[in-house]
């Protein structure tokens, strides 16, 4: 009887983006406090890539198709460097955070757990998500804990054409008509959730004592606010509502319904094969 050979996975993991770095310096807590940051950062590039992925194919314009697969490609890829810092920290595959957890384990933002729906609402949604972005990652950029503020830094400079694309947009859609009413639709839509990014993180204090963060979150979401007012008014486009809160902005007590399915559609072939080597 001739033995059946045990079966192999055809797929092989990438070698790492992320180069190995020294955590001798990181006592226990801060490095979990670390972590905890890195994932809700990880988390909010993941899954926003993978909304924006979804505009692949059926995107307004031929060269739009383009860019927002390649803004999507980007988010993916900051997602992985941060993925591998995590595994580094703590042990583990960055490919078991990013496809290995169940829907309830994700810490994204409530700002992402919105369904994808026309353009101007994924425009509106990237916009508020590349603008609290970007001061999220200047408050990083000078991070004690050089690693990450390397991999910072590289996705300073990608996030800052995202940030131009997605203004021009902002600009196209508000000069009027019905675009304009879209992505005021959109903007009222989103408006509760718009500083979620900024909720606070686990051993904040510890983060901002040790110098890995500038400042606490509560303090960037102001400064968020304040761009926001900023740009809606140059635009000529009403506040959509009062000051949002930050204090709600990753904790559920199970994923939503259009999260279920983006999960279901991402984790697809992860989970085809459990335990593969991918």
């Amino acid at each position: 009887m001739t033995a059946i050979p045990e079966r192999r996975s055809t797929r092989q993991l990438a070698q790492p983006d992320l180069p190995s770095f020294d955590i001798g310096d990181l006592d226990p807590p801060t490095r979990e406090a670390l972590s905890s940051l890195v994932l809700t950062m990880a988390d909010d590039e993941f899954v926003l890539g993978f909304w924006d992925s979804e505009w692949t194919g059926i995107a307004p314009m031929l060269e739009e198709d383009v860019a927002f697969s390649s803004l999507a490609q980007d988010e993916i890829g900051h997602a992985r460097l941060l993925y591998e810092m995590i595994a580094q920290l703590h042990g583990g595959k960055a490919d078991d955070l990013a496809f290995g957890r169940t829907a309830d384990e994700y810490r994204h933002c409530r700002l992402l757990d919105h369904p994808r729906r026309d353009w101007a609402f994924s425009v509106a949604r990237r916009w508020l998500y590349d603008t609290a972005d970007a001061v999220r990652l200047t408050a990083l950029r000078r991070s004690t804990f050089a690693p990450l503020a390397q991999i910072v830094e590289k996705i300073r400079r990608e996030e800052t054409y995202h940030l131009m694309h997605m203004d021009v947009w902002m600009r196209r859609l508000a000069a009027g008509g019905e675009p304009r009413e879209r992505l005021e639709e959109a903007l009222t839509s989103l408006w509760p959730d718009a500083l979620s990014v900024f909720a606070t993180v686990p051993e904040e204090t510890r983060l901002i004592d040790e110098g890995i963060l500038a400042a606490p979150m509560s303090e960037l979401a102001g400064r968020q606010h304040e761009r926001l007012l900023t740009t809606l008014a140059s635009l000529g486009l009403s506040v959509p509502g009062p000051r949002p809160s930050s204090d709600d902005g990753r904790d559920r007590a199970e994923a939503s319904e259009s999260f279920r399915w983006l999960w279901s559609e991402f984790t697809m072939v992860h989970r085809l094969e459990e335990g593969a080597t991918w």
